[in-house]
């Protein structure tokens, strides 16, 4: 099996997410959804808690989080200790987040962006790996500072 992503949206999200979900699944990754599981409004700050935690638990597992803009989710799962979630409207920003800040949590908006783009940002995301050196020092820094401040 492939690796497994954490993956979870609003209502907002849920369609973009469960198109997410099939390519993904096409794709031999391994799924775990957190919901939400249909267009019924919810607050999107619960599902960016349930799967920045599993993220922040399970360092090997990825997340990916879908709202309208993805901006509360990119703010909420920051929240959670062990995450460097990014919000990504380009190409260029899907590659950078994994490259430089070694990202863990994807963050996208399905009113922003199609699903199309959605699916060729998450593929540059995750087939983006971290270069280490200098910017493995920027990474550490980012915990350190998480794990001080008040």
């Amino acid at each position: 099996m492939g690796e497994t992503i954490v993956i979870g949206s609003d209502h907002a999200g849920f369609k973009m997410k469960e198109f997410i979900i099939k390519q993904l699944q096409e794709n031999n990754y391994v799924i775990e959804d957190k919901g939400t599981y249909n267009e019924e409004s919810v607050d999107a700050g619960i599902y960016a808690v349930l799967v920045g935690e599993e993220v922040a638990t399970h360092p090997e597992k990825r997340g990916i989080l879908i709202c309208g803009t993805g901006i509360g989710m990119s703010m909420m799962a920051n929240k959670v200790n062990g995450i460097r979630a990014s919000l990504v409207t380009d190409l260029f920003s899907a590659q950078m987040t994994r490259a430089h800040n070694d990202a863990n949590v994807l963050c996208m908006g399905a009113r922003v962006i199609s699903e199309h783009m959605a699916w060729e940002f998450t593929k540059v995301w995750l087939d983006t790996e971290h270069l280490g050196g200098k910017y493995t020092k920027r990474v550490q820094a980012m915990m350190e500072y998480e794990k001080t401040r008040k």
